[in-house]
């Protein structure tokens, strides 16, 4: 596992031997005799290219946890006091991901040199079982399962639209008055059919009039900002333009439930050394952030 891991990270049986000080047949040889155990093809050879197959990148992502984790095994039984180490896969939504877990994973890298991050920022729910991801950042009420949640805050869902076009279609005073405005839907937050509002101790839905169906948040805030509609994201989206007064907030008194923050992981045993850092590191910080935010603190 070893070899092959630093034939991938040298990008050719040749410079692994180089590296490693061993002659190139015996690289060679242990590289086929490793495919061979395992009756699977684990790399395209060519004369000028090296480069892993499908089932040779999922093991070599296998290879790096099980050497990392005999590695940590190795250190603990002889005592050594070990320093974490080693590459991180942490996923979050790209608002948020840009807002506050970007300025809190710079400050975790300058604490951990030997740590690296890879940083997927996207709006689809990743999975960690099956797409190798260490930490998600989530947000939403998290169904039940095997992974193992810590909560860094609460978001609001918030209605906004633009002063101008506030002042040509008026302000709405209740949800159901929704039913005159044109309304621009983001869809992976919402229904491009109806919104969901909090009147007393309940939620309702409310039938919209989609004039506009986006796919990003960046998108619905760029056309509410131009006066195409009401927008209902999630309330650090808009954070910058309701600070700016392009974007105004209406129906505070209707929001639905805060949404919760969560820091995700699979909880496997014994916790990487690298993942215990990163959590202890990350998560008050987060939640420090993730409050300010909350209370319209500035966030440094």
């Amino acid at each position: 596992m070893s070899l092959l891991v630093a034939v991938v990270d040298s990008g050719s049986l040749s410079a692994a031997a180089r590296r490693l000080g061993v002659p190139l047949p015996t690289v060679s040889r242990k590289v086929a005799e490793l495919e061979s155990h395992l009756k699977a093809r684990l790399l395209h050879r060519t004369t000028r290219k090296l480069s892993l197959t499908e089932a040779g990148a999922a093991y070599v992502v296998a290879c790096r946890r099980i050497l990392e984790e005999v590695g940590e095994a190795g250190r603990a039984a002889i005592g050594e006091h070990a320093s974490p180490k080693g590459e991180l896969v942490v996923t979050a939504p790209v608002a948020y991901g840009r807002l506050h877990v970007v300025p809190v994973v710079a400050e975790f890298l300058a604490h951990y040199p030997e740590i690296d991050v890879n940083l997927v920022l996207t709006d689809r729910v990743v999975h960690l079982m099956d797409e190798d991801a260490d930490v998600a950042v989530r947000i939403g009420e998290l169904p039940d399962s095997t992974l193992i949640a810590a909560r860094v805050g609460t978001v609001r869902r918030v209605v906004c639209a633009s002063p101008g076009y506030l002042a040509t279609y008026g302000v709405p005073s209740g949800p159901h008055d929704l039913a005159r405005h044109g309304c621009v839907n983001f869809e992976v937050l919402a229904s491009a059919r109806a919104w969901i509002f909090g009147i007393g101790r309940s939620e309702v839905s409310v039938p919209v009039h989609s004039r506009l169906a986006v796919n990003t948040a960046d998108a619905a805030i760029a056309a509410a900002i131009l006066g195409v509609g009401m927008i209902r994201v999630l309330s650090y989206q808009v954070a910058d333009a309701v600070r700016d007064s392009t974007l105004c907030i209406v129906l505070r008194e209707f929001e639905p439930a805060p949404l919760p923050v969560s820091l995700v992981h699979k909880g496997q045993a014994p916790l990487p050394l690298k993942l215990r850092a990163f959590l202890d590191f990350v998560t008050p910080r987060l939640r420090t952030r993730t409050a300010q935010a909350a209370t319209g603190s500035s966030v440094r």
